[in-house]
């Protein structure tokens, strides 16, 4: 699998619900289909000129939001992303707060990621005759996150430039003393689906951040109704057009940035390169073939 060099190639990625992608100034449009070594993507990838620079939409529970958390085929969908050239994604989420001062419509640009979600998930490229073993002290571009933090702020968001970020397992919301449990852990905001995404595109080499939408107080708040669906899906189209505008602020700011995860793999293959099989050599050959030669 190689990446593609058409018109598709992507300047960067942005991954979140199907609604981010319908904006004004979005032109020269097209669907691209792809097939990876993984599986197929959540759905087709939403291809578009802004702002001079080729931006990809991948939706990420499919259109409809079809696919739970823990359905979502997370490799499939870096890695399609990557063979379209992107080297940077945003991505645009709801999440629960932990904390009262990171109030619902904020927005919060996480720095710290902890990975709750129970095994049911493949996290990680490197599996079946190739182990890597990839640093994810810091899983989130900085310079990208301040740029997203930038955007978001501008385009009239309260912005939270820091935050440890808790992902569940999901489907179902937390019990309050699952909630309180978090809390008291230190985490400050609380998603399904951040890992293994984060994780993943540090194994691709993709630096990513995330725009994360305060749509409640999870269930720990004493005063707050416990979250439910539709307050999630109200609160969060509330804000939908602020990361619209945000998107098409990076758009003219994440070409310029510099590649932060580039060689994030280079020295993180422990198999013995003569123990490594040709299957598995063309399974990553698009993420790691450069250091297999």
């Amino acid at each position: 699998m190689t990446s593609l060099k058409t018109q598709s190639a992507l300047d960067f990625a942005v991954i979140g619900g199907s609604g981010l992608y319908a904006m004004p100034g979005l032109s020269n449009v097209e669907e691209v289909r792809l097939s990876t070594p993984f599986g197929d993507p959540s759905d087709a990838i939403i291809v578009g000129t802004l702002a001079g620079r080729r931006v990809g939409f991948l939706p990420r529970h499919g259109r409809g939001h079809r696919l739970n958390p823990s359905e979502v085929p997370y490799r499939a969908n870096i890695h399609a992303l990557k063979q379209l050239g992107a080297r940077h994604i945003v991505s645009v989420s709801a999440c629960g707060s932990l904390r009262e001062a990171m109030s619902p419509r904020h927005i919060v640009v996480p720095d710290q990621l902890f990975d709750f979600t129970r095994g049911r998930r493949v996290g990680s490229f490197f599996d079946n005759g190739m182990v890597g073993h990839v640093s994810v002290a810091h899983p989130f571009s900085a310079r990208l996150s301040a740029a997203v933090a930038d955007a978001a702020a501008a385009a009239g968001g309260t912005v939270h430039r820091a935050g440890t970020l808790i992902t569940i397992e999901g489907p179902r919301f937390s019990t309050r003393a699952e909630s309180l449990a978090f809390r008291g852990w230190g985490c400050d905001i609380i998603g399904m689906t951040a890992s293994p995404e984060a994780f993943l595109a540090r194994e691709a080499e993709i630096d990513f951040a995330i725009m994360a939408h305060v749509t409640d107080y999870d269930v720990w708040h004493e005063e707050e109704e416990p979250v439910t669906v539709e307050v999630v899906i109200e609160r969060l189209h509330a804000n939908l057009n602020i990361a619209q505008q945000a998107i098409v602020r990076l758009a003219s700011v994440i070409p310029t940035l510099p590649h932060e995860t580039e060689g994030a793999t280079q020295n993180a293959i422990m198999t013995a390169r003569d123990r490594i099989g040709p299957e598995s050599r063309a399974r990553l050959d698009l993420l790691v073939g450069k250091y297999l030669k």
